[in-house]
């Protein structure tokens, strides 16, 4: 089968296309024939050889996927998204049998693609900040908020009724976020954002912040919450070491949690408890994947450069078959 291949750690220039043996699923697995896959930061850090876990290449690139069940050589089966370590871009793919939900019934492969990492994990951060049943009159900051993490969580907390602060490098992708439900969009190449929420919260800061930058943001995430609040980290784009010195958590009372979902994902009553309400929310028609540019498999190596580059608006996509 054609698969996308990591050849060799390094940038986008490392992936190729080539025919690799078939996937052969265990008694807890399912074969899915692949029609498009979601890109994540993931999937650069994996390519450079800076994710945890990561085997030594050659190896198949690639954690979330839409298509459809095989039966024998055959898609019969239901059509699901889903989420898997590696391997999924390729033409087919396994994955654990609670670790694939169905798609909405009028969604496209590409939009089903762009959904399980963005929102199971911004459904988390919202859980990691006790806020998904106890949000009445909490604020939360959103760094990278027009990416597709970033456009997850505000339509999340749009339905949670919170008060929405989100940073981005461009007026263009604020104001497309604004019609997401976002309330404060924060330029950051116009303003410092701790600044900017120290004024625009007349100083008292905000509840949570979403943050996924590393370097010297994660301290200054923590200067942008009020007492109590937590900062929710889950990357480092910047691709920089997450300084941080816990004695500036003290005077607040602040905390700083780790959100991994690769590690979550395989806590199989948190991932049902979070599809409950996610399907809820589906089922009701408030959440709709983001997605700013689909590529065929092809032109992955654009597909990385694009995400490398941050010049991206919510999801990229990868056309599979």
């Amino acid at each position: 089968m054609k698969a996308l291949v990591i050849t060799r750690f390094g940038g986008p220039e490392v992936l190729e296309l080539q025919q690799v043996p078939d996937a052969h699923p265990t008694p807890e697995q399912l074969l899915v024939k692949v029609e498009a896959g979601g890109l994540n930061f993931a999937d650069l850090l994996t390519a450079r050889g800076g994710y945890a876990g990561t085997p030594k290449p050659p190896l198949t690139a690639g954690r979330e996927f839409a298509g459809r069940e095989l039966t024998g050589n055959d898609a019969t089966g239901r059509r699901v998204m889903g989420y898997t370590q590696w391997a999924a871009f390729a033409e087919k793919t396994v994955a654990h049998r609670n670790l694939l939900w169905p798609i909405p019934e009028k969604w496209t492969a590409e939009q089903a693609a762009a959904f399980p990492v963005n929102f199971f994990t911004a459904y988390f951060a919202y859980w990691k900040a006790g806020l998904i049943d106890n949000a009445a009159g909490s604020r939360v900051l959103i760094h990278a908020v027009a990416g597709g993490v970033g456009t997850a969580a505000v339509q999340i907390g749009r339905i949670l009724g919170i008060e929405m602060y989100g940073t981005s490098s461009s007026e263009d992708k604020l104001a497309r976020v604004r019609e997401l439900g976002l309330q404060h969009g924060i330029n950051y190449k116009q303003r410092d954002y701790a600044e900017a929420i120290k004024d625009l919260t007349r100083g008292e800061g905000v509840d949570a912040v979403f943050e996924m930058l590393g370097g010297e943001h994660v301290a200054k995430s923590v200067k942008c919450v009020r007492d109590f609040g937590r900062v929710i980290v889950y990357g480092a784009a910047t691709g920089e070491t997450p300084q941080l010195d816990t004695r500036i958590l003290y005077a607040k009372g602040a905390s700083v949690h780790g959100l991994w979902l690769s590690y979550l994902s395989a806590n199989r009553p948190l991932m049902e408890s979070a599809w409950r309400r996610l399907s809820e929310w589906l089922a009701a028609g408030k959440l709709h994947p983001v997605i700013g540019k689909v590529f065929p498999l092809e032109e992955a190596p654009a597909a990385y450069t694009l995400m490398q580059e941050g010049k991206n608006y919510g999801k990229i996509v990868l056309k599979i078959s």
